[in-house]
């Protein structure tokens, strides 16, 4: 069936990432570390980019040390420049940069958190107009706020 959809046999890695994200967000978050670091090891840093940035992204929020969480983010988004010209890329982005700004506001790094959140401001033009760009959308405003960056300073997107 995959085939059938222009899809290759590993895009099944996409749903056991999936199925692992499902365990830690039901609360099991050591065993869901465990299982998504097999994965990593089953991949390989030389793997498809985007199952690699995909599981590096979920595999920072299993992490309690912010180093550890920005270690991971950081090969997300490693991997995702690997795609830079895709869709999937240009989506993910505003993610990505999100939760760097994140994890550097974690470490007290407030100039490297301005820097993300202003990319992942810019690459938010992406996002669709549904529930999950309008999500992202949203938590970028908050985190905006936190650091003290306005929308009126030249960042603007195209839906501001």
């Amino acid at each position: 069936m995959a085939e059938r959809q222009g899809q290759t046999a590993p895009d099944a890695l996409l749903t056991r990432i999936g199925q692992v994200v499902m365990l830690h967000h039901g609360g099991d978050r050591e065993e869901a570390r465990s299982r998504l670091l097999d994965l990593w090891s089953e991949l390989g840093e030389g793997g498809d980019p985007l199952h690699r940035c995909t599981l590096a992204h979920y595999l920072a929020d299993t992490h309690d040390d912010p180093s550890d969480e920005l270690a991971w983010d950081l090969r997300a988004l490693t991997a995702a420049e690997e795609q830079a010209g895709s869709a999937a890329a240009r989506a993910l982005y505003p993610s990505l940069h999100l939760n760097l700004a994140a994890d550097y506001v974690k470490l007290d790094r407030a100039e490297a958190a301005r820097t993300h959140v202003r990319r992942a401001r810019r690459a938010a033009v992406a996002l669709a107009d549904d529930s999950y760009g309008d999500g992202v959308r949203a938590a970028i405003s908050r985190m905006e706020l936190r650091l003290g960056e306005g929308r009126g300073d030249g960042d603007r997107d195209e839906t501001g």
